[in-house]
């Protein structure tokens, strides 16, 4: 047998070892349980929501890839299919309302639906960003 030959099998074996090397060990990791993660940051949503609205750069900088956990008065529950999103309202934009979203864990709807309106809640996301409008905190979760 050639060479060419050789050196060609054994690089079709190492491609064959290294994608599967790459499949177990990173495609197939764990996800977080971020219900149980310990929050990074913990800030009232106003001044979140401030934060991102008079300096994003700085905000984004300083939160995006963060657990954070937010406390104040929510005002309403969007449902939509199975999602259940938890809205801070602060302004009123050109869009709509302005404020934060709070995408929920599934586990969580339940507790968020049935949450007495104008209390005092606290939730934990983690931070994917601002989008001009909103404040985006996805897999949420209700801190007792």
């Amino acid at each position: 047998m050639k060479s060419w030959v050789k050196i060609l099998i054994g690089l079709v074996i190492i491609a064959i070892i290294g994608a599967f090397l790459g499949y177990k060990f990173m495609y197939n990791k764990p996800h977080p349980n971020y219900e149980n993660l310990e929050a990074d940051f913990r800030i009232g949503a106003m001044e979140l929501y401030n934060g991102f609205k008079t300096d994003p750069a700085a905000a984004s900088q300083k939160y995006n890839g963060k657990i954070i956990e937010i406390s104040g008065v929510m005002s309403n529950v969007e449902v939509v299919d199975s999602l259940t999103v938890a809205v801070f309202a602060f302004e009123e934009g050109m869009f709509g309302k302005e404020g934060i979203r709070v995408t929920m864990l599934p586990k969580f709807n339940d507790d968020l639906k049935n949450y007495p309106k104008n209390e005092n809640i606290i939730l934990k996301g983690f931070c994917s960003g601002y989008n001009d409008t909103d404040v985006i905190l996805e897999k949420g979760s209700v801190v007792k």
